[in-house]
């Protein structure tokens, strides 16, 4: 495979042929032919982190076409300088006490008298996170200055904070007790309910309602709706909340002063109601039992929730544990300015790498095949079979039957991987993409199997299995009977029939079946090819079809399954058929007819991996170097290809469709960016697709624009894109802020939305 090394300042680069195999001093010994930097003023970078001598570029996850940065470094690195002072003795960092630089607050407020409340005051308190009246206590009354409202330092009770919050008068007031009946409900008043946010049937937190419908005559359903009160000073409503809990409806009791308090108010306030208000409980586990044991309220270990003051909480799942119940167990709590993590969340450390620190191996990393056995010969990285996809198609999803949009008949890759990143046939090495309980999105005729039999319209198709593959194989005679499941069963699922696991079974209407993506793979690779077209015969051609492209791997179209079933193939074991017919009205790339459409939309040469040729080409010209003239791959490509293709007239470039380049004309506001994407017409049609699909990519989801909303600035967003940014309070362009306004007419641009469908049909029914 090959990577790219590239300087920080974008100056110099150069393609390196390389193996995923390849030591990092290997590496270095390449940028230093390539660049003249010795490898002692080279520091290499990916993706953040620093590439370290002892390691192979498989350590560091390189894929094909990477980009790995080259800092020189012109000089050692100097060491750090300490400061020392008179003495000769090193200075040390001081350090400001956390606990003196943090202010309380509380030392300029002096406590104070309150003509309606007394310290130890049993009240209800407004939760500032839930907006929900707690029961709480008074544990202090106190002001800031002379002329300032009072401050009530409260303490809520049977609640997780023990710390003493702050409340002005208008946060707190007496406990409700008197329940209300349902004759004394009226419309418009204001009273206490019982809500839960999240499920409305269920026991939730008390929050003041105003009545708006109240149903009370039936004696089983009685219905009550609410609007409910919410925010610090009541500034928040939410409509329309139907009341479960009717007979547990409070009435707000009135603030009094001590002077004018009844009896009976005075010893609501200091023992507070006979009976507690039941609220929802904090662990929905256990219900708040305090004998039952909990793994989420009490420890994640054992358990059991006694010995409070020895649980530690993960600050990151909020779970507690007991000290001594850690593995191993902690001596002491952690400083309070630390933070500290439980076994299940806490980051795998040798997986972080710090700035200059060397590359740590992890669990994951150590079982890498190139770390299971060292000193091996073998280097089976340099192929470009070990090159994975570095894209994923996002335009329609991965169970998506029928064609991609945007991928035409006879587009031809060079390798799997490309096709997948295409979206078209997404396992990079499997023959058959589909789930047994959908069916078979698309398959690839590979010539693995002898029991194929290709027709071009039509063909027979061997199942999957049957095979041992084991010592890393790629394909194998048969040594078992295959059966009908996995993908076998997928593919049986898109019959237009009954699915039958013993006969099998023949549709009576086989257009009506679940449509297949088909493609072929090239009989031929470049070594051989380059030999010349009579010779032009890879490993792969044992059981090719003569109907498959001479390299690479090419879409051939839709096709659907006519029937199924079980015989014993020519290796002597049961293996299951599958006969196949076209079904798509682009003509065949075989026929005259479609040789012509090829021609004309410029797909009659292969896609490569973007750098693949020139790096063929580099890796040429160093065996030229090192051992006399010889033909570069590439011309000998070139060659073959125009000795088979003498006689075809010469390529004009991709036409436009006349309807679709109607409705781009019609898209006058995004005219400038249109004409960008027209620049690539003299080429392929796959590279204009290529520069729409680029041109016209949400910024925000990063995908091409579902029904577009062209901005001022002609930037275009997803609809569902920019609302959520409106919901989020932000009413600037996500290109480039400019300020849209926050009543901006969100009209989709039906011209662009048109246009885009016709390049790329159903892209929008996946969104």
């Amino acid at each position: 495979m090959y990577i790219k090394v590239k300087t920080m300042d974008g100056k110099d680069s150069v393609m390196l042929t390389v193996s995923k195999m390849s030591l990092i001093e290997e590496v270095r010994q390449l940028v230093k032919d390539k660049l003249n930097v010795d490898p002692v003023c080279q520091r290499l970078f990916f993706r953040g982190k620093q590439m370290e001598d002892g390691y192979r570029l498989i350590d560091y996850g390189i894929n094909i076409n990477d980009v790995v940065q080259l800092m020189v470094r012109a000089i050692p690195v100097p060491q750090p300088i300490k400061e020392v002072n008179e003495e000769g003795s090193e200075i040390e960092e001081t350090t400001v006490d956390k606990k003196e630089a943090k202010k309380s607050g509380d030392e300029s407020l002096t406590d104070a008298i309150c003509e309606y409340y007394e310290v130890q005051d049993l009240i209800d308190a407004k939760d500032p996170f839930t907006s929900s009246w707690v029961e709480a206590k008074i544990v202090r009354i106190a002001k800031n200055k002379e002329d300032d409202p009072l401050e009530y330092h409260v303490l809520f009770q049977g609640h997780e904070r023990e710390i003493p919050l702050p409340r002005s008068f208008q946060q707190i007031r007496p406990r409700a007790e008197e329940l209300c009946s349902n004759a004394d409900l009226k419309i418009g008043e204001v009273v206490l309910v019982n809500y839960n946010m999240e499920e409305s049937k269920e026991r939730g937190l008390w929050y003041d309602g105003k009545l708006t419908k109240a149903d009370l005559q039936s004696r089983t359903k009685k219905k009550v709706i609410v609007t409910l009160i919410m925010g610090e000073e009541n500034e928040t409503e939410v409509n329309d909340c139907s009341i479960y809990f009717v007979k547990e409806i409070m009435r707000i009791p009135q603030v009094k002063k001590r002077g004018d308090q009844t009896a009976e108010e005075t010893r609501l306030l200091k023992k507070g109601p006979a009976t507690k208000r039941e609220s929802a409980p904090y662990c929905h586990h256990c219900n708040d039992n305090p004998r039952r044991k909990c793994k989420f309220c009490g420890c994640h270990e054992c358990g059991s929730k006694e010995n409070p003051d020895q649980q530690i909480m993960c600050d990151e799942c909020d779970l507690p544990y007991h000290l001594y119940c850690l593995k191993p167990p902690l001596t002491c709590m952690p400083d309070e300015s630390e933070e500290w993590y439980c076994p299940k969340c806490k980051t795998d450390s040798s997986q972080i790498v710090k700035a200059g620190e060397k590359l740590k191996e992890s669990k994951k990393k150590a079982k890498a095949p190139s770390n299971l056995n060292k000193n091996t010969t073998r280097d089976w990285g340099r192929g470009m079979a070990c090159a994975g996809r570095a894209k994923e198609c996002t335009i329609v999803p991965s169970n998506h039957f029928g064609p991609i949009p945007g991928v035409d008949v006879g587009t031809t890759w060079r390798f799997r991987f490309q096709a997948s990143e295409a979206g078209v046939h997404r396992p990079p090495v499997g023959g058959i993409h589909g789930r047994e309980k959908e069916g078979a999105y698309s398959i690839v005729l590979s010539g693995g199997y002898e029991d194929d039999m290709d027709n071009g319209d039509s063909f027979y198709y061997t199942g999957s299995g049957g095979r041992d593959l084991t010592g890393n194989k790629r394909t194998a005679g048969q040594s078992c009977d295959q059966t009908l499941t996995r993908m076998n069963l997928a593919l049986a699922l898109n019959c237009n029939v009954e699915v039958n696991e013993t006969n099998g079974a023949e549709a009576k209407d086989w257009r009506k079946g679940k449509p297949v993506r088909v493609l072929r793979k090239g009989h031929a690779d470049e070594k051989s090819l380059a030999k010349g077209p009579s010779k032009g015969k890879g490993k792969a051609a044992k059981h090719a079809s003569s109907y498959g492209p001479e390299i690479g791997v090419r879409y051939d179209g839709i096709y659907k399954i006519v029937k199924y079933w079980p015989e014993k193939g020519k290796s002597g074991f049961l293996v299951w058929r599958y006969f196949l017919q076209r079904d798509d009205p682009t003509p065949p790339v075989w026929t005259e007819e479609g040789k012509k459409r090829i021609q004309q939309l410029g797909l009659d040469h292969v896609i490569y991996p973007e750098g693949h040729l020139e790096a063929m080409e580099a890796k040429e010209q160093e065996k030229e170097k090192n051992g006399g003239k010889r033909k570069s791959v590439v011309e000998l490509l070139q060659q073959n290809k125009e000795s088979s293709t003498a006689k075809k007239a010469k390529k004009v470039g991709y036409q436009l469709e006349p309807e679709i380049a109607e409705l781009i004309d019609k898209d006058i506001l995004n005219r400038k960016l249109w004409d960008e994407c027209k620049e690539s017409l003299d080429d392929t049609k796959h590279k204009f697709v290529s520069k729409v699909e680029e041109r016209f990519l949400c910024i925000c989801c990063q995908e091409i624009v579902c029904k577009p909303i062209t901005t001022s600035c002609t930037h275009n967003i997803c609809l569902a894109c920019l609302q959520g940014s409106f919901r989020a309070k932000v009413f600037t362009c996500p290109s480039c802020r400019h300020e849209l306004g926050k009543n901006m007419a969100m009209e989709p641009n039906e011209n662009l939305c048109r246009a885009l469908n016709a390049i790329f049909p159903g892209y929008e029914n996946g969104r």
